[in-house]
């Protein structure tokens, strides 16, 4: 690398991201990586930090956690990756050998920048270059036929969709109903049918998006809730039971209290959004109804897999995709995903 800075985008303070010059980052333990980003986008995290809503969010971070791009540099531990390589980076950093790593939780990995860090508490991806800790963990390799759109969504939001849809403990035949047809719960309701349900239902506020869902075979019934009592229909649907297995998605004012009403008895209702507001479990309201409930962080360490099922079209995020631009041009992007402008859902970002 022969210049010295780099255009990134920079969480200030609580409201305020800017498009700022930084200095390129360099290897700062034996088990990075420093990846040239060729592609980036936004996330609804994203906006969630801008808001004040993640606390452990650092000020003064490049934001980012969802890119691919090609390793620029590699330390003497990493033993998986070499120069020149395209690679998918994970929404998480872990060390693969705490207590929580070994078991699959990487979302709580103990080391000091284990779990979601990147673009959090450590500088991301929304920017030229960015270091990646334990490297040989952290990023996938992607595939000479898999494009760079194809595999932007791989280490965040489609490992977010795979991980709910697995604790979701969807069955063939099952009626799955996923709340948010947003980029997160569109890639949710990919992912609960890679399972075999007899029937998804998608459940939104925009039409738009529930059209979507539905076009893309995504979804086999819509449901908005400012038309319809989604409740009641969701009973109808299943002679009165309820879904066997529910994702939220949405992370609404009042979606956690829809998922556990149309959830049936003894089923799992696995919360897949984060809330900016805390939420309020009635138990004595949902007495009897022995339901399980699932939540936390994505434990995003399938990567392999979701890539291998990106390569043999068993996933296709293509109409995720409404809107390109360039880095120069990001916080015009921001303006229009926060404020769902232009009928958008996620944005590609090109890294000149």
């Amino acid at each position: 690398m022969s210049k010295k800075t780099m255009k990134a985008v920079v969480y200030k303070h609580t409201g305020t991201v800017a498009l700022e010059e930084r200095p390129l980052p360099g290897l700062m333990d034996s088990r990075d990586a420093v990846i040239k980003v060729t592609l980036t986008t936004i996330c609804s995290s994203d906006i969630h930090i801008k808001h004040g809503a993640v606390p452990r969010a650092i000020p003064g971070t490049i934001l980012g956690h969802e890119f691919v791009g090609i390793v620029d540099q590699v330390g003497n531990d990493v033993k998986r990756f070499k120069p020149g390589d395209r690679v998918a980076v994970n929404v998480e950093t872990f060390c693969g050998e705490c207590f929580f790593c070994k078991r699959g939780y990487v979302n709580n990995c103990t080391d000091e920048h284990g779990g979601w860090a990147l673009g959090c508490r450590i500088d991301g991806g929304q920017a030229e270059y960015v270091r990646v800790p334990f490297a040989d963990n952290g990023i996938t390799h992607i595939p000479d036929d898999v494009t760079d759109e194809d595999a932007l969504f791989t280490g965040d939001i489609l490992s977010t969709g795979y991980w709910g849809a697995s604790l979701a403990e969807i069955k063939p035949a099952d009626t799955v109903a996923v709340i948010g047809a947003g980029p997160t719960g569109l890639c949710t309701l990919m992912c609960a049918g890679l399972y075999g349900p007899a029937r998804v239902i998608a459940i939104d506020i925009s039409d738009e998006r529930l059209e979507l869902a539905k076009k893309q075979g995504l979804a086999d019934i819509i449901l908005n809730p400012l038309k319809q009592d989604v409740v009641q229909e969701v009973l109808r649907l299943t002679e009165g039971r309820g879904a066997d297995a529910v994702l939220e998605a949405a992370g609404g004012k009042d979606t956690f209290q829809t998922a556990w009403k149309i959830a049936r008895p003894n089923a799992v209702v696995c919360v897949v959004a984060m809330y900016e507001e805390a939420q309020v479990i009635p138990l004595p309201d949902m007495y009897g109804k022995n339901l399980v409930f699932k939540t936390g962080g994505v434990d995003a360490s399938c990567c392999g897999e979701i890539m291998e099922l990106i390569r043999a079209g068993r996933l296709n995020t293509s109409c995720l995709i409404t809107h390109r631009t360039t880095l120069e041009h990001i916080m015009e992007a921001y303006d229009i995903f926060e404020n769902k402008k232009d009928h958008v859902i996620k944005y590609a970002v090109n890294i000149e």
